[in-house]
This record gives structure tokens, sequence and C-alpha cells, in this order.
């Protein structure tokens, strides 16, 4: 009789990007689940829009979220898989060098690690209190918004919540080498991986740490900046195959 069991899937923690909470990943999230992850999805803070101190909030406090979350949803053992969209890779990136063994491997979606002293917007004026979501056609000259329909970018207006201004312009502090050594896979969506490739060979300031990882796979996945609403089930799919490699 065969007594060997099946290992259960990696947990996986969900982090969206600026001006997002758990909500932006509600599709994909239901998607990993009927995978067999167990899956938690994160409103980092600053982005709960009933919180009245949540401008205040900074790198650090969203960093200590994120171990927050990881810790938790690795309690019973299992393997845990952090997922960063966007903007989020700066407070995972100070999440994993405070804490380097915590996750088995690290999923950005259309994001990468941050440098050591990068800030994701270090000409933000100190008197700016939080940024709001732009309009679209501005928005769209940052980031791509192909693949949306009309009801995603009406619900993305109505639920967006203003970026915290001390969480953009706060540097990082990364002082532990180990978090290179972290499996990582980049989910290419906006640019091509070969692109991508081009900017950090380049020494582009967004993308120069991706030549730094010790352990990186690279997917592309061809859509907008926001693949949670435009391909929800093929970025639930490359979530989940990145955490069980």
């Amino acid at each position: 009789m065969d007594t060997t069991t099946t290992p259960a899937p990696p947990s996986i923690v969900l982090i969206p990007g600026h001006w997002l909470g758990a909500w932006a990943w509600d599709a994909v999230a239901a998607d990993l689940r009927s995978r067999g992850h167990q899956v938690t999805a994160l409103t980092l803070p600053g982005l709960d829009p009933d919180d009245p101190r949540r401008a205040e909030a900074t790198l650090s406090r969203q960093a200590d979220a994120v171990r927050a979350a990881v810790g938790a949803a690795g309690r019973d053992g299992a393997p845990v898989v952090l997922v960063a969209h966007s903007g989020a890779g700066h407070p995972t990136s100070v999440a994993l060098d405070r804490d380097p063994g915590a996750v088995a491997r690290i999923v950005y979606v259309d994001s990468g690690p941050a440098a050591d002293g990068s800030a994701f917007d270090a000409s933000l004026p100190d008197d700016v209190d939080e940024v709001a979501l732009p309009p679209f056609d501005r928005l769209g000259e940052q980031a791509s918004l192909d693949g949306l329909a009309e009801e995603d970018l009406e619900r993305f207006r109505r639920r967006a919540v203003p970026e915290p201004g001390p969480v953009l312009r706060e540097p990082t502090h990364l002082v532990d080498d180990r978090r290179r050594d972290i499996p990582a896979t980049i989910i290419a969506c906006s640019m091509p991986s070969e692109v991508m490739w081009q900017m950090a060979r380049e020494g582009h300031p967004m993308l120069a740490e991706v030549g730094t990882l010790r352990e990186l796979d690279v997917v592309d996945l061809r859509t907008g900046h926001w693949p949670m609403w435009s391909r929800p089930a093929d970025l639930a799919a490359a979530i989940s195959a990145a955490a069980c490699r």
C-alpha cells in the first residue's frame, strides 16, 4: 500500500500595486484557490480608505505588513510564495531584506526588485501628503492600459485610494545580500522580456537590480500593466506554475 502523500501547494500572498487594495486580486485569488492554494490578498497600510491616518503610512510600515502576512501564511509549515505587483516591489524588497528566508519564491508581476537607496519617486515634494490616481489619459502614458474593459476602468476609478506620499518618496534601505538568493520569477506584461533584459543590462534605474538576482525565471504574459483584470485566468496559471516550480 502506497502511503506517500502529495505535498500541499504553496501558500500564496498577493500584494497589489499603487492605489489598490486586496480587492484588486479577487478574480486571481479565486482561481488560485481552485487550484488548491491557500491565498492571502493584502491591503497595504495607507491603502485602506477607512484608515483616518492612512496618509502617514511609510515604506517601513508596509514592509512590516508584508512580513506579518507571510508569517501568518506559513504558520502551518507550508512554503510561502510572495507575489508583488507594480509599485509593491519596493515594500516587498524591504520585507525580503529583513527576512530573506521567509519565502520560497518571490514573483514580480510587471515589477521587479528595488535597489538599495532607490525611491519610487524621489522628486515628490515633502509637502505632498498623497498622490491620487491620475486621469486615465495621463496614466496611460506611464503604464499600459491594454486589455482593460470600461468596467475595469470604472471600478479602478471608483475604488482607487490615493497613494501616501511618504511611501513614494522614502528610499529603500537594503543591507542583506541574501535577498538576491531567493528564487524569483518575473511575469513580464507591458513590455517583452527581451526589452526588460536589455534595460536591465543598460542599468535602467527601475530594472538594474534584476541583473543581481541569482535564480531568476522570466515569463511573458503580453497584456497591459494590470493583468489581474485583463488576463486573470492566465495570470493565476502563471503564478501557480511559478509557485509550484
